[in-house]
């Protein structure tokens, strides 16, 4: 059965790692039927400061209206980023900021400490590179990037189950390492 996929290159930067990744996993995705959207956010054109806090909303960028969009199309939503100063880049950290809004991924509830999320009925994978061994990044550091996207931001949203897979250390990894990796993402997508 196809899913609605949306496939998210968190990296900045036109040519990466992750944009491999993601292309990898795009082309799996598509190979085994299901319809996908990529959105890579160094194309995009948006001002990622949230200037006042949620205390007064901005005008959402045209390119930031249709990524609202698309991730309420989507069925399945993949990130795709490095791992920087242990969690995600600027951008993409941004870009949630101005995207998942009250109202549009969560609600709070008046006169309570719940909240409603907005975001049900859907999964996420999170394909994060990282110069740090994995390891490390999970049992001396406590995988602070990892728990940020997964628990406080998509799971907060009402997105689950969320799977994350990390590659690394990409900084000395040679072609045969990164070919396995790209392999791998090609798997993940073909079977999401």
């Amino acid at each position: 059965m196809s899913k609605r996929i949306l496939v998210i290159l968190g990296h900045p930067a036109k040519e990466s790692f992750c944009c491999a990744l993601a292309n990898a996993y795009v082309a799996g995705a598509q190979a085994a039927g299901n319809e996908v959207q990529l959105i890579s956010l160094g194309n995009l054109s948006f001002d990622p400061v949230l200037h006042n806090g949620y205390t007064t909303i901005q005008e959402l960028e045209p390119d930031l209206v249709a990524a609202q969009a698309a991730i309420s199309w989507a069925q399945h939503i993949v990130f795709v980023y490095p791992i920087w100063w242990g969690a995600m880049p600027a951008l993409l950290k941004g870009f949630i900021d101005r995207l998942f809004l009250p109202g549009f991924a969560f609600k709070y509830r008046e006169g309570s400490q719940f909240w409603d999320r907005l975001l049900l009925g859907r999964s996420a994978h999170l394909l994060v590179t990282m110069d740090t061994p994995p390891w490390y990044f999970r049992w001396i550091y406590r995988m602070p990037g990892h728990n940020q996207m997964k628990r406080t931001i998509l799971e907060f949203s009402g997105i689950k189950p969320v799977t994350v897979s990390s590659f690394g250390p990409i900084k000395d990894s040679n072609v045969q390492k990164r070919e396995k990796w790209l392999a791998q993402a090609n798997e993940y997508g073909h079977h999401a």
